[in-house]
């Protein structure tokens, strides 16, 4: 089950000139600033830069489905043919993400929220 689409990274190759950029367009100061990742949240989306996500693989912006579980998610899309890109990783304080691709080419994260 997904509560939706709620955060999107997008790869950047310049975070010091990106990161004005996103600031301006949605009005508010990074909530996370940091070398690996800047985030921003503005009404309920979270925006992230990624300036590792070229050498990952990904090609534009990724949008992440927010789910209850995670790896059930993850085995639910490979068996119906997804490519496994990034499996589940803890990316800090419980939080969950895992990336697949289907066969467009498409990148589908998931992100799963750590337990309350």
């Amino acid at each position: 089950m997904t509560a939706g689409l709620k955060t999107i990274i997008y790869p950047v190759k310049d975070l010091a000139r990106t990161k004005p950029l996103f600031a301006a367009l949605l009005g508010v100061e990074p909530y996370a600033d940091e070398s690996y990742y800047v985030g921003f949240r503005d009404a309920g989306q979270d925006v992230g830069l990624d300036p590792n996500g070229h050498a990952r693989g990904m090609t534009g912006p990724v949008p992440y489905w927010h789910v209850t579980d995670l790896r059930e998610s993850l085995a639910a899309l490979l068996a119906a043919g997804a490519e496994l890109l990034q499996d589940a990783q803890d990316v800090g304080g419980g939080k969950l993400i895992a990336s697949v691709k289907d066969a467009d080419g498409n990148i589908i994260g998931l992100t799963q929220d750590p337990p309350a």
